[in-house]
Parts: structure tokens; C-alpha cells; sequence
């Protein structure tokens, strides 16, 4: 079945980009209309027939994710997360945007041993990626109380869902363990198994960035919160899921038994959140618990032929972090930098704009698809497109 309508797909515009390009950050933030070229290639330059409406809302989920490669790069993992970041942050700023709402991560909880996590208690980050998050909590903060500007922060928790690539040194362990049991490969775990995590899938995820993006709370604006479904589970206890959920259409599946490696250097033992501060101030209530995310996760991998899924794998030498905006006319914000004009007007254009960069795959093609499925807002996305036409995996996930 069709994702869209090829009468739906015009209403979308693709704009390549780097965060770290000051002048591709600015453009990606204004409204290009939709009645122009269905696809853009950011060439370094304002242009100036796409820059003539501003953004009012940012959804930023810009990062270049994964502790390991974090701890190898430092480098680059700075340059993006933090230089990148504060790209935004100004492009924002600049325009007058009203809110901007970025990707934070549960890493930036550290060492701090306490379960479940709660906002308002840290530890030190233990990870360059961590620390990055940490930065980009404390710029926005500070752009808050100095320009006056509206921001939220959305700490993930191991989100997951279709799509996630699973190939490459950096693959998150959902669709890693689905594609390796999936094709009778050994499936690792890194340390005794006992590791535990909070998983939550991305519906849970976009719907605390559509909350985030129009809350009209007062108490929610300038505060991080966590985005989670706040039920902890172990990495056997998850191999056990995932092997049981593909046992029911591959019973030859069943006996599988995972190889056990090493701890790795700089993950966290044990993460559980605590949602409380979410649900109060914005009315976050995740709907879709951890069995029911794998299962729709399962059915994706199942019926995506592997040559496809293989086909968005990429070097992870290749840190070149292209955008992507798109535009449409349809009602729910996007989930990366965006713009939500004019409340939820039906009948009024709303320019948005998301920046999407190196972000959680699952979130942003979920969100992506809820723009084409969905209603209404004329909107702008941003999203890190690879080199090779795939996406980026996880931000803010402590990999299995």
C-alpha cells in the first residue's frame, strides 16, 4: 500500500542541508511554497524566492547519535551536536521563531544512580554524545532567559520503531536483533544480559513533540522532559521478546540464543524514567507499551525485503549531514525544527519547520508520515538524510 497519493506528494518540498552551514540553518526555517520545485538542493546561498515566510514553531531533533562513536569522534560529534545546534538556536532567534523544541537524551542522566530518572536530578555525562546533550540543554536555557525565546526539551529513551536501519557498527539493538535472528545470524549482547533499558516507540515520541510544539501551559515552556513509557526491560528480557515475536512465523527461529560480548565503555546500566512531569504539564500519556511497538516493528521488517533494508546502510566514517525540508498542507506538526502558525486552524496555512538532522530515524519517518497521512498545517521538515539516500539512526538510544 501507497504511503501517499502522488496528488499528496506535491505538497511537499525536500531541501538538502548541513546544521552546521549557518546559512542552510536560516533557510531551513522559512517557508518555501509549495507551488514551487518539488525538491531543492541547499547550495550554500540564501535563496530568496524560498525565504518568504517565517517559521513560528522549531522542532529540532538534530544530532549525530551513538555513544561508541561519540567516544572514537569526539570531534565531530561536538561539531555537529553542539556547533550545529547553536546554528539553530540563532537562525531561530533571528527570525523571531516562538518556540523551539529540541532532541535532548536520557544519556545526559550520567552516573546519577537513582531509579527512575527524574528531570531535575543528573549525574556527570558519561560520554562525549552525553555531554553534548548536556551542552544543548544549557544553550537552550540560556537563550531562553536571554532572548526571551520558548524552548522544551524532549530527553528520549531507547525510542524505537520501523525503519530504524539496522546495519552498520552503530545500529540500534531493536532492528539489529530483528535483521540477525530474521536471517540466522548471531545476535550480540553486550555485557551479562541484565543491562536494562526504557523502550518507547516512536508514536510515543512524535506525540510528546506535537505536545511540546502547541502547548499553551505556561508552566511547560523552558524545561527538559522525558519521553518514555516508564516500564524497565533487560536486554534477555527483550532478546526473548523479539525471538518469541518472530518464532510465530518462523518457528526454526525459536532455539535462537544470543552471544554474549563485553560491556562497552560508557553505557549506562540502568535506565527507567519517570514521566510524571511530562504528563502533568504537557498531557503526555504514551499509548504504545513495548509488546505492542515490537510487534509493529516486526511486521515492517517482516514484509520489507532485506535487499531494501540493506540498501540504506552506510559507512559511519561518513559524517556529511545533508537536510531535508519538506512541505505540506496538513494539520500535525512535524518533529524536527518546526513551525505551527495559527493554532490549529483548519482553515489558515501554517508554516512549519523541521529540523530533522541525523535524528532519531523512527521519529522522524513516523512524523513524516503522519505529515503525508494526516491534516492539515502547511508545514516544513528537516530531516538528516544520508549520503546514500538512508537516514540516521537513533540520538540519545545506549545501544544494546
Amino acid at each position: 500500500m501507497e504511503l501517499a497519493s502522488e496528488e499528496q506528494w506535491r505538497n511537499f518540498r525536500f531541501i538538502e542541508g548541513d546544521t552546521r552551514d549557518k546559512v542552510a540553518c536560516r533557510q531551513a526555517i522559512r517557508f518555501t511554497p509549495v507551488d514551487e520545485a518539488f525538491s531543492t538542493t541547499f547550495s550554500g546561498e540564501d535563496v530568496g524566492e524560498y525565504s518568504n515566510t517565517p517559521i513560528d514553531y522549531v522542532l529540532h531533533q538534530a544530532a549525530l547519535g551513538s555513544v561508541p562513536r561519540s567516544i572514537e569522534d569526539p570531534a565531530t560529534t561536538h561539531d555537529v551536536n553542539v556547533n550545529g545546534f547553536v546554528n539553530m538556536l540563532i537562525a531561530a532567534r533571528d527570525i523571531g521563531i516562538r518556540r523551539f523544541v529540541y532532541a535532548s537524551s536520557s544519556s545526559v542522566y550520567g552516573d546519577e544512580p537513582d531509579l527512575p530518572k527524574q528531570e531535575d536530578r543528573t549525574g556527570r555525562p558519561l560520554s562525549p554524545y552525553a555531554l553534548t546533550k548536556r551542552i544543548n540543554e544549557e544553550y537552550a536555557d540560556i537563550f531562553a532567559r536571554t532572548y526571551g525565546m520558548e524552548t522544551i526539551g524532549l530527553r528520549y529513551f531507547n525510542v524505537f520503531g520501523p525503519r530504524e536501519d539496522p546495519n552498520g557498527p552503530y545500529a540500534a539493538v531493536v532492528p539489529l536483533w530483528f535483521h540477525a535472528l530474521a536471517n540466522n545470524e548471531v545476535a550480540y549482547i553486550n555485557g551479562d544480559g541484565e543491562t536494562s533499558r526504557d523502550f518507547c516507540y516512536v508514536d510515543n515520541a512524535v506525540q510528546a513533540n506535537l505536545l511540546a510544539a502547541t502547548s499553551i501551559n505556561p508552566k511547560a515552556l523552558n524545561r527538559a522532559y522525558n519521553v518514555a513509557v516508564g516500564e524497565r526491560t533487560s536486554l534477555n528480557q527483550l532478546f526473548v521478546a523479539i525471538r518469541d515475536l518472530l518464532a510465530e512465523n518462523r518457528p526454526e527461529v525459536r532455539g535462537a540464543t544470543p552471544v554474549y560480548r563485553d560491556f562497552r565503555p560508557g553505557d549506562v546500566r540502568h535506565s527507567l524514567a519517570d514521566i510524571e512531569r511530562a504528563a502533568q504539564l504537557l498531557g503526555y500519556q504514551p499509548v504504545q507499551t513495548l509488546g505492542i511497538g515490537l510487534r509493529e516493528a516486526k511486521d515492517w521488517y517482516n514484509r520489507r525485503p532485506d535487499k531494501q533494508r540493506c540498501k540504506r546502510a552506510t559507512s559511519h566514517r561518513d559524517h556529511r549531514h545533508r537536510r531535508v525540508t519538506i512541505q505540506t498542507q496538513r494539520r500535525f506538526a512535524p518533529i524536527g525544527s518546526t513551525s505551527l502558525r495559527n493554532g490549529w486552524d483548519t482553515t489558515v496555512p501554517t508554516p512549519i519547520s523541521t529540523d530533522l538532522t541525523n535524528t532519531t530515524n523512527a521519529v522522524s519517518i513516523a512524523y513524516y508520515q503522519t505529515l503525508v497521512q494526516g491534516v492539515g498545517f502547511r508545514s516544513a521538515l528537516t530531516h538528516e538524510h544520508r549520503p546514500d539516500g538512508g537516514y540516521a539512526a537513533n540520538p540519545g538510544i545506549t545501544r544494546g
